[in-house]
């Protein structure tokens, strides 16, 4: 009978080959690993439609590292990898508002009268912008510059990599260290609600208070390398985003990829760069513009890719806390899987961006977390609050975005590929939720990422039913919303085609097992051995002697001949097995055992002459299926040479005039070589006799022995042979 067994979280049980499987989805973490389309996830594992996710600006560059935004409403965004900085007015027009030397604009800030300050990378500086034009304000003699922000008392502070420094800096060119961390680099800034500055650092993820020049607090050492982002809540407790994919590392790596390639190019290169953490999965590869007004000479094309750290498997990726104002630390959320790039306070909100295809996700106070939007993108980098709504930057490609109030009036889910392990028979594929306003679509395919050679979506449909896609290896379904729908577990029944099992050796070998003693006889048992007769006279007759006869010593042990086997079922049905052999020179296959349901069979050792056999084993999981499905394997051992006879042994022996002994015997054997010549004198041990050619190796072998020192007298000299297959022959001679 088939039964039916319900398996969460996406994985499957191994089952019998006749019992159908079920891949189910229904919690957060088995739908979260899924593409998200116009599609939010709540913590409780519900889909449903997201924000709809509005295009603000577009800049045909690889990253939008930073946005900021003037009191008129305007945005500035800094690019990479061409050192752009673009200007989005409040009217949605939008221009290329300054150029840098430098490739990367990694921070931007606005002083109080709105005037725009750029910061530049690697070997950068930082820039005051002023209606299109920039004119060096501070060269920090860093490698590279990672934040900027305006204090209080209108200072600028800035946030520098190798080494990771912050310079307080009060005028054009004029600026000092204010703290040396000692770190590699400051990857963000912020203030607290006193105003006191906040750096975070990399690699060691250091949270400083700078609370004067050169006098600083750790306010926290997180296990994660990089502080990445710095916001102050309401009632004074800060929030932190830090991740282990360093972001300063992964530009690093780029720009020395790109710094290398134009080396070997001898000339200044067109650097393509892939900016995206899932860059071994494939990546969408974005080339910078060409200037307009200035025609592109032919130069050597170097691809550059922009690579996360090396990630180990198992340990935490990323990290949200919160620093309360007694300091005070709580971890909000977690993640082995992907980066928390920025983040921002809304009400009484986290909202937190991440490099996993862009997501962006909420976090209320209860610890509720909703994956709100993915832009499918490769990282968002920043968020930013404009008029009360969100704004996201992301890489790969560098756009903005803005999450409206509203929702999307449609949107997709498509999940993970599941594998089935073999080609699967597909059944039902069954939803719960609000059924009104869903429709859901499959695929199938024999390779594991889906490509061209997988079937096409199949027709939708809008109740559970059928899967309309062929029977394949490997399937993925998607979930087709719209209106109020909200979809919160779906499954799909399938049929494993069933494996035959797998014979992976055959072994043969004797065992010998002790024979059970026989009970001792008593006197008074009426198995002794005498009789007495009475004639007819009444009289006892002659009493008939029956002598004493010879013991017959009973050998301790008993031999049997064992077949082994090793085999194994894919799909873990019950096997069960027959057992067959056949001699040398003859034609069929004879049954020594059906039904065999142990990998193993005990064969009396004289049952089988002397000869070469074949053994074979066949396995069958027929108990555990239908029988058009059962599958059969079989496997046939290599020749056993069984020899049971022993070696036949001759001997002669003579004494010597000086009272020693000679002994030279024959052994031969007709199937199995002799490998062992030894004699005993008088009961004494085994010793080995010399074989005449040196070597026993052959069926035939003559061998000799001396005994020098023979007592005089009768003695008893015993030889013995043995063959490959260990059968012994036994000789013996008396010497007068």
């Amino acid at each position: 009978m088939t039964r039916t067994f319900a398996l969460a979280l996406g994985a499957v049980l191994p089952l019998a080959a006749a019992s159908t499987t079920t891949w189910e989805l229904n919690t957060y973490q088995d739908f979260l690993p899924g593409m998200f389309e116009s599609v939010a996830l709540t913590k409780e594992g519900r889909l449903t439609l997201a924000p709809r996710l509005d295009s603000v600006f577009a800049s045909d560059q690889p990253a939008i590292w930073c946005v900021a935004q003037d009191p008129g409403g305007a945005l500035y965004a800094g690019t990479g990898h061409r050192g752009r900085v673009y200007r989005i007015g409040p009217a949605g027009q939008r221009e290329l508002y300054w150029s840098a030397e430098e490739p990367e604009v990694f921070a931007l800030a606005l002083d109080k009268k709105g005037v725009l300050f750029a910061a530049t990378s690697p070997e950068g500086k930082v820039y005051r912008i002023e209606k299109g034009k920039g004119a060096e304000y501070f060269d920090p003699k860093a490698k590279y510059i990672w934040a900027l922000a305006f204090g209080a008392d209108g200072a600028l502070y800035v946030g520098a990599g190798e080494p990771g420094r912050v310079f307080r800096v009060t005028a054009a060119g004029q600026g000092e260290v204010y703290y040396d961390t000692g770190q590699s680099h400051i990857t963000s800034l912020g203030f607290d609600r006193e105003g006191r500055l906040l750096a975070g650092t990399e690699p060691n993820g250091i949270l400083y208070r700078v609370i004067a020049r050169e006098k600083a607090f750790t306010l926290y050492d997180a296990n994660l390398p990089e502080i990445r982002s710095i916001a102050t809540g309401p009632d004074g407790s800060l929030y932190v985003a830090a991740l282990g994919g360093s972001v300063a590392k992964k530009t690093q790596a780029a720009q020395h990829a790109a710094k290398k390639g134009a080396a070997a190019a001898g000339a200044t290169p067109v650097t393509t760069i892939t900016v995206t953490a899932e860059v071994a999965q494939g990546g969408v590869e974005v080339k910078p513009l060409q200037e307009e007004t200035k025609p592109a000479e032919p130069t050597p094309s170097v691809t550059s890719t922009l690579t996360p750290a090396t990630d180990v498997p198992g340990l935490d990726k990323s990290a949200l806390y919160r620093i309360r104002p007694d300091n005070t630390v709580e971890t909000l959320w977690i993640s082995k899987e992907e980066n928390a790039y920025d983040l921002l306070l809304r009400d009484a909100e986290i909202w937190f961006s991440t490099d996993a295809s862009g997501r962006i996700y909420r976090l209320t106070p209860d610890r509720k977390v909703t994956l709100l939007a993915q832009t499918n993108e490769g990282e968002t980098t920043r968020l930013l609050m404009r008029d009360g709504a969100v704004l996201a930057a992301t890489a790969n490609l560098g756009k903005i975005y803005q999450l409206a109030d509203t929702p999307a009036a449609s949107g997709s889910y498509t999940s993970p590929v599941h594998d089935a392990g073999v080609v699967g028979r597909w059944g039902r594929i069954e939803w719960s939720g609000a059924e009104k306003g869903i429709r859901v679509r499959t695929r199938a395919g024999n390779s594991a990422r889906p490509d061209a050679t997988w079937s096409d979506w199949s027709e939708p449909l809008t109740a559970p039913g059928k899967v309309g896609s062929p029977n394949a290896r490997y399937l993925q379904w998607k979930a087709e919303l719209s209106g109020g729908a909200e979809l919160e577990r779906v499954s799909v029944s399938y049929l494993p085609q069933n494996q035959p099992p797998v014979i992976k050796s055959i072994n043969v070998q004797y065992q010998s097992v002790a024979t059970p003693a026989k009970p001792a006889q008593t006197t008074s048992s009426s198995s002794d051995a005498y009789a007495v007769t009475v004639t007819d006279t009444g009289e006892a007759g002659p009493q008939l002697s029956t002598g004493t006869p010879a013991q017959l010593p009973q050998p301790a042990m008993t031999t049997s001949l064992w077949v082994t086997w090793q085999a194994e079922d894919p799909d873990h049905d019950k096997l069960v097995y027959t057992l067959e052999f056949r001699g040398e020179g003859e034609r069929e296959w004879k049954t020594l055992r059906r039904g065999l349901t142990d990998a193993y069979h005990a064969i009396d050792h004289e049952a089988l002459a002397d000869g070469r056999y074949w053994f074979r084993v066949r396995a069958s999981d027929r108990e555990a299926n239908p029988a058009e499905d059962a599958c059969e394997a079989e496997l046939t051992s290599a020749p056993v040479q069984l020899d049971h006879t022993p070696p036949k042994v001759t001997l002669r022996a003579r004494r010597t005039p000086d009272g020693a002994i000679e002994v030279e015997f024959d052994a031969e054997d007709a199937l199995s070589p002799i490998r062992r010549c030894e004699y005993a004198l008088d009961g004494g041990a085994w010793l080995a006799a010399r074989p005449s050619d040196g070597v026993l190796d052959a069926p035939k072998e003559t061998c000799t022995a001396r005994i020098a020192k023979a007592e005089p007298g009768e003695r008893l000299i015993v030889v013995r042979a043995s063959d490959a297959a260990r059968n012994t022959g036994v000789a013996k001679v008396v010497v007068r």
